[in-house]
C-alpha cells in the first residue's frame, strides 16, 4: 500500500516522465486533474453532496432515464449483494442520481461520497471511474491508488457509460468498494457486470423508443440474438437510421470509417451504407426464420446475426387537425416526410413566445427555418446575431450598457416585440453563455455596468450545428429548450432532393431545368456533406462553365465535376429520393416509373409502402399579411 506522499510523488513524476507501470487511461486522467483541472494531489478533497433542489432538478432531467434502468441496477445490485459493493448511477455532470448501498455502512458512505447526491465530475473529484469514463467514454477500472486524491485511495471502482439513443452521453453507472483486495484485477468481474448492465439498459430505452419503427437487433452468435443482442439499431419506414445503441454506433463508424462519439454523423444514415441490406431484406430477418439464418455482412465484412422487429401499428381513433401552414414554411417542408413533421411542429410553436432551438448540420436551412417562423408569428424586428464574431469584450454588442442615467441598447433590446437569432450561441465565452441561458428562462437580463436587470419582450430562436467543445450539445442551451427543440435533417438525408435540386438549378440558370435519369443518380446518391450551400455552389458552377443552350436546359451527368462522377450514384428504386424522383417526373404513373426499372406494379408498390412514399395533395398554404 503507497504511503500518501510515494503517491503524490508519482503523480508529480508521471506529469513530466509518463508512467510504465500504470494503466494510460489512469495517466492521462491524472493528467487532465493537473492540466485541464489545476487540482493539487496534495490536497485532500471533502465529498461534495448536492443540496436537496439542486439534486431534485438533477433527478428529473434523469427521471425517464432511471425508470428504465430501474430494473436492471436492481439485477446488478442482487449479483453483488453482501460483497459490500455500492452501486451508483450518475447523470452526464457526474452527479449522483440514483444508489443503492448497505443500510449498515450509510455514514461511511456519505463521508466517502458514495451517496446519492454526490458530485463525482473529474474536476470535482480528481481520477475516479465515473468522472473518467464521463471524459473518455469507454468502460474502465479506476482501483485505489488509481485515484487522484488521496482521500479516495482506499476505493476501488468500476463503471460504464450508458448512451442515449442518439449516440449521446446520458449516464454512467459505476458499482464502488469503500475497501477491496489489493489486486487491481479483481475488479475484473465488477468490470464485465457493469458494461453488461449498461448495454441491457440501453436496448430497454432503444425499445421503449421504438414502437412504431423498425428495430434491427445485432448479435455474434445466433443462439442468444432473440434474448440478449450484443447491438441494435432504429429504423424508420426508408431503412434510415433513427436511432442506436452504442455498441450499433461502434459497428456503424467502423464500417463508415467515422468517429463513434460523433453521434450526430451517424444518424440519418441508410441501412444500405452500413450493411449488404435494404429494407427490402428485414422481412427475412424476424423471427419466422432461424436465427441461424439470418446472417448478415458489413460493408467492412464483419459477419452478424441479426433479429427484425416489425413496427406496431397503433389504431388511430381520432386525429386533429394540423394548423394550415404559412406560403414560406410550406415551401420549406418539400415533399419529405421528416421535413413536414419538423415544419408542423414549427407552426404550432410559432404561435408561442417560447424559445426554441433549431439544429442541424451546416447549411440544412436552420437561418431560413427561423426566417419563416418569424414571419408565422406576425411579430416585429428580426434580429440575427452571428454569435461566434462576438468575444467578451463586446458583450455589450448584445446586452446594451447601462449607466446611472442612461442606457444604450443592445441587439437584445432591438428585438422587443420581434425575433432575436442567436446563431451557434455556443461559440460564446462561457460568461456570455450563462447570461443567455438565465434570459432564456427569465426573460430577463442585465446590461454591462447596469445595477438594474431590464425585460426583454423578444422571442428567441438558437440556431445551433448541435455540438458543443467535446462533441456533445452545450447543456445551458440543450436541456433549456429540449421540449421546443427542432432538427433538421441533412440534404442526403431528405426524399425531395430532386425537387430541391430542380429549384436551386433554376435559380442559378434563370429558367426551369430539367434532369436526364444519369444526373438524378448523381444527385440521389452525393452525401452532400456541405447541403444546401454545397447544391446551391453546383448549381452556379455548372450554370456558369456548363455551355448549355438555353431553350433546351436538360442537365445531364456529363455536366458535373469529375469528383462527383466518379463516386457514382444509386439509381436504383432502393434510394427513397430517387424513386419519389421518377414517380413525380411521370405523373404518379406507377406503370411508366415500373417500366423504366424493368419491375411490376406490385413491386413500385410495394417499394413504396415500405419507403413511406405517397402522393401528397397539393399544399393550401396562407399568406401572412404584413
Amino acid at each position: 500500500m503507497q504511503t500518501d506522499i510515494e503517491h503524490i510523488r508519482e503523480i508529480e513524476t508521471a506529469l513530466h516522465h509518463g508512467s510504465e507501470t500504470r494503466d494510460p487511461v489512469v495517466v492521462q486522467s491524472w493528467l487532465r486533474c493537473l492540466k485541464k483541472h489545476g487540482l493539487d494531489p496534495a490536497a485532500r478533497g471533502e465529498a461534495y453532496i448536492l443540496p436537496d433542489a439542486a439534486l431534485r432538478q438533477h433527478r428529473q432531467r434523469s427521471e425517464d432515464l432511471i425508470r428504465i434502468a430501474r430494473s436492471g441496477i436492481d439485477d446488478l445490485y442482487k449479483l453483488v449483494a453482501g460483497q459490500n459493493y455500492v452501486l451508483l448511477l450518475a447523470d452526464a455532470a457526474g452527479v449522483t442520481v440514483e444508489y443503492l448501498g448497505e443500510e449498515t455502512q450509510k455514514d461511511a458512505l456519505r463521508r466517502s461520497g458514495l451517496y446519492l447526491g454526490a458530485e463525482w465530475s473529474e474536476a470535482r473529484a480528481g481520477t475516479c471511474a465515473l468522472g473518467a469514463c464521463i471524459e473518455t467514454g469507454e468502460p474502465l477500472i479506476i482501483h485505489q491508488s488509481d485515484h487522484f486524491d488521496i482521500s479516495h485511495t482506499g476505493l476501488s471502482c468500476t463503471a460504464a457509460p450508458i448512451y442515449d439513443t442518439a449516440g449521446q452521453l446520458a449516464a454512467v453507472l459505476d458499482i464502488s468498494l469503500l475497501s477491496s483486495p489489493l489486486i487491481r484485477t479483481s475488479q475484473s468481474l465488477a468490470l464485465n457486470l457493469v458494461r453488461q448492465t449498461a448495454r441491457r439498459i440501453e436496448m430497454a430505452n432503444i425499445m421503449a423508443e421504438s414502437r412504431t419503427d423498425w428495430v434491427l437487433r445485432l448479435a455474434g452468435s445466433p443462439d442468444f440474438l432473440d434474448v440478449d443482442p450484443e447491438a441494435a439499431l432504429r429504423l424508420d419506414e426508408g431503412g434510415r437510421v433513427i436511432g442506436m445503441t452504442n455498441g450499433a454506433a461502434r459497428l456503424m463508424a467502423r464500417s463508415l470509417g467515422e468517429d463513434w462519439r460523433r453521434g450526430a454523423s451517424l444518424i440519418g444514415r441508410p441501412i444500405e451504407e452500413i450493411f449488404n441490406l435494404d429494407c427490402s431484406g428485414l422481412e427475412r430477418l424476424t423471427r419466422q426464420h432461424e436465427a441461424r439464418d439470418r446472417l448478415i455482412e458489413t460493408r467492412d465484412g464483419y459477419r452478424l446475426f441479426a433479429h427484425a422487429i416489425e413496427p406496431r401499428r397503433a389504431l388511430v381513433t381520432h386525429t386533429v387537425p394540423a394548423p394550415r401552414l404559412t406560403a414560406e414554411l410550406s415551401e420549406l417542408a418539400g415533399t419529405d416526410t421528416v421535413m413536414q413533421e419538423v415544419v408542423g411542429q414549427a407552426m404550432v410553436l410559432a404561435r408561442s413566445d417560447m424559445p426554441m432551438l433549431i439544429e442541424g448540420p451546416c447549411g440544412s436551412g436552420k437561418s431560413a427555418l427561423a426566417r419563416a417562423i418569424h414571419a408565422a408569428g406576425r411579430r416585429g424586428p428580426l434580429i440575427t446575431v452571428a454569435c461566434e464574431t462576438i468575444t467578451g469584450e463586446e458583450a455589450a454588442v448584445l446586452f446594451g450598457r447601462g449607466e446611472l442615467r442612461s442606457y444604450e441598447p443592445g441587439l437584445i433590446s432591438a428585438a422587443d416585440h420581434g425575433t432575436l437569432v442567436l446563431d451557434n450561441p455556443e461559440q460564446l465565452p462561457a460568461a456570455l453563455r450563462a447570461r443567455l441561458a438565465s434570459l432564456l428562462v427569465t426573460r430577463r437580463f442585465r446590461p454591462i455596468g447596469a445595477m438594474r436587470e431590464r425585460e426583454s419582450s423578444a422571442r428567441i430562436i438558437v440556431t445551433s450545428r448541435g455540438l458543443g467543445a467535446n462533441g456533445a450539445p452545450r447543456e445551458e442551451f440543450h436541456h433549456r429548450l429540449a421540449a421546443t427543440r427542432l432538427v433538421l435533417p441533412g440534404l442526403s438525408a431528405r426524399q425531395d432532393i430532386m425537387a430541391i435540386a430542380r429549384k436551386l438549378f433554376t435559380a442559378a440558370f434563370g429558367s426551369g431545368v430539367t434532369f436526364d435519369l444519369p444526373a438524378a443518380a448523381l444527385l440521389t446518391g452525393h452525401k452532400w456533406e456541405g447541403n444546401l450551400h454545397e447544391m446551391e455552389a453546383l448549381a452556379r458552377s455548372i450554370a456558369a462553365t456548363g455551355g448549355l443552350v438555353a431553350d433546351k436546359l436538360l442537365i445531364g451527368a456529363e455536366h458535373f465535376p469529375a469528383h462527383m462522377r466518379g463516386q457514382g450514384g444509386d439509381a436504383g428504386p432502393g434510394s427513397a429520393a430517387m424513386l419519389s424522383h421518377l414517380l413525380a417526373e411521370n405523373g404518379w404513373n406507377i406503370s411508366a416509373v415500373a417500366a423504366l426499372l424493368q419491375v411490376d406494379r406490385a413491386t413500385v408498390h410495394r417499394r413504396m409502402a415500405r419507403l413511406g412514399l405517397k402522393r401528397q395533395a397539393k399544399p393550401v398554404a396562407r399568406r401572412v399579411n404584413r
